[in-house]
């Protein structure tokens, strides 16, 4: 409705309602508007495929307009380029075509000096009131090219980041092939290690090793009587 409305106030060329849900529901991916602050329609460009198989895929911008509150803001080139670039990136469009009344200066500026439109031919008698239309075509190989650089750089961002991912990944197995690989330890018995049971088994040893002499162990554990009576 508000499509309709902004319609009615900037242009002599009419639609009904069921014209702007044929557009809608058949190509929703190339009609845009433009909202104020308050979200009012303020602009709106409304736009389709053409469906002739004897001609090149191509769009074609139905109906343009811009409130004059609001003109003058770039909004009717926004709206242009939004649909253009739709076209190709939905339908891999060739052209756009549009229709423009020869008496709209205003217009004639904005898509041949802006836009880069140019006169395929002028249709006479094209509207209602019996004024003549240019019939205007934009090539859109321009924007095709910049379509397919994007999706270019998108994949080769994506096989990037990829790449880093997986160079990380292998550090990451490197550092811990490192950093994280079990420790190497020497082994010795547990009977070296363990302490013997007599304290004075390394000195039994030694005297072992002398000779048949005397083992301490066999010498009497001398008594101390330094608590007791002297005896004499």
């Amino acid at each position: 409705m508000n499509m309709q409305h902004c319609n009615l106030l900037c242009l002599p060329e009419n639609y009904q309602m069921k014209y702007y849900f044929y557009h809608g529901l058949s190509w929703p991916q190339l009609s845009y508007v433009a909202e104020d602050e308050k979200g009012k329609i303020v602009g709106y460009v409304l736009a389709k495929m053409e469906e002739e198989p004897d001609e090149a895929v191509h769009g074609h911008i139905t109906s343009l307009a811009v409130k004059r509150s609001h003109r003058r803001l770039g909004l009717a080139q926004k709206l242009m380029e939004q649909a253009s670039r739709a076209m190709v990136e939905c339908f891999n469009a060739q052209y756009v075509s549009l229709h423009v009344r020869k008496s709209n200066r205003a217009a004639l500026h904005l898509y041949n000096k802006t836009l880069g439109f140019s006169i395929s031919e002028i249709e006479p008698k094209y509207y209602a009131d019996g004024e003549d239309a240019y019939a205007m075509r934009r090539d859109l190989t321009g924007l095709r090219l910049e379509e397919k650089s994007a999706t270019d750089r998108n994949k080769d961002s994506a096989n990037s980041e990829e790449q880093a991912q997986t160079a990380v990944a292998v550090d990451i197995r490197e550092a811990c092939g490192k950093c994280c690989r079990p420790p190497s330890y020497s082994y010795r018995s547990v009977k070296e290690e363990a302490p013997s049971k007599c304290p004075r088994a390394r000195i039994c040893e030694e005297a072992k090793d002398k000779g048949p002499q005397e083992s301490l162990h066999d010498q009497p554990t001398p008594v101390s009587h330094d608590n007791e009576d002297d005896v004499h």
